[in-house]
């Protein structure tokens, strides 16, 4: 006896792994089965694909999270590298975590169930499993107070000024990779991070002057200038709103939207606010491709971009 609804849709494909499977190939059998976040997860790939083809589209890259202590890093910095991302928004703590990691410091794995209060004792510093210690700040406070001891005295400088400064004094990671690449990096809570309170602890000395509002011509011009925009979102924040809120302005919307979050909607925060909610506010075009990817950006983001990154070299 055939089961056979002709009210439902396509039927659910058992995914099938074989051993050498890519990362395309496994988005691909996730895609057959195509439910829950692993169907959606299949969708972001197909859509990022689509917005990474779009020659007309600018692409937006939001930074949120602890990324770049878990690894995420040298993702966005291929990416950059590769023209995927043409104005990159980032919280301060990403950048400081790249600029460590890039003057020779390291994150290490660590342990969660472990005595924070004699970590503290030891001069070790948890983010969830991972540790970095206090010698890791010392070395970036002493970089830089080096690095901004560069910039005249009286000097008027936007944020994505200073940053495009730091990463200029950098040989890797992703404020390197932008600075080389002439890709702008925005971080308007910039003065929230560790990267922020070094610049504060520098100025009590000399009086270098930064023009917060300075990177909001630049961004909206290029909100402007954009034809088609898309926009990937790790996580939420700072970086998602400052991103939406900039292409809020202009005639049109996003085209392309993929947000990876862990983050539920029904609490009213943005990081869990859903790209359906976006279009109410015309941040959103309606008949735009977006998808939301519930779960652990750590796994979501490395296969969606691997996934992609294939298909563009290969298909």
């Amino acid at each position: 006896m055939e089961c056979n609804r002709d009210e439902c849709g396509d039927p659910v494909r058992q995914v099938r792994l074989s051993a050498g499977m890519t990362a395309n190939e496994l988005v691909r059998a996730i895609g057959g089965a195509g439910a829950y976040n692993g169907g959606a997860l299949a969708k972001a790939v197909d859509i990022y694909e689509k917005m990474l083809r779009d020659e007309k589209a600018t692409k937006y890259f939001g930074l949120a999270g602890a990324m770049v202590p878990a690894g995420m890093g040298g993702i966005v910095s291929e990416l950059i590298e590769k023209g995927h991302i043409d104005i990159l928004v980032s919280t301060g703590a990403n950048l400081t975590h790249d600029t460590i990691e890039a003057i020779g410091c390291h994150h290490y794995h660590g342990n969660l169930t472990c005595d924070d209060v004699r970590l503290r004792e030891e001069e070790i510093n948890r983010i969830y499993d991972i540790f970095l210690p206090d010698e890791a700040f010392i070395r970036f406070e002493e970089f830089m107070q080096d690095c901004l001891s560069d910039i005249p005295d009286k000097s008027v400088i936007t944020i994505s000024g200073l940053l495009r400064h730091i990463g200029e004094h950098l040989d890797h990671g992703i404020l390197a990779t932008a600075a080389k690449n002439d890709v702008p990096v925005f971080c308007p809570a910039v003065q929230d991070s560790m990267l922020g309170m070094q610049f504060w602890f520098y100025n009590q000395t000399h009086h270098i002057v930064v023009d917060t509002f300075g990177d909001m011509h630049d961004i909206i011009d290029r909100c402007y200038a954009a034809e088609h925009a898309g926009a990937f979102l790790v996580g939420g924040g700072v970086p998602k709103n400052f991103i939406f809120q900039n292409k809020m302005i202009t005639p049109s919307g996003f085209d392309y939207a993929i947000q990876l979050t862990g983050d539920r909607p029904d609490l009213g925060g943005l990081s869990g606010a859903t790209l359906s909610e976006a279009q109410s506010w015309g941040k959103i075009n309606e008949d735009a491709a977006a998808i939301t990817v519930y779960g652990d950006a750590t796994i979501n983001l490395p296969l969606i971009a691997a996934a992609v990154l294939e298909r563009l070299e290969h298909d």
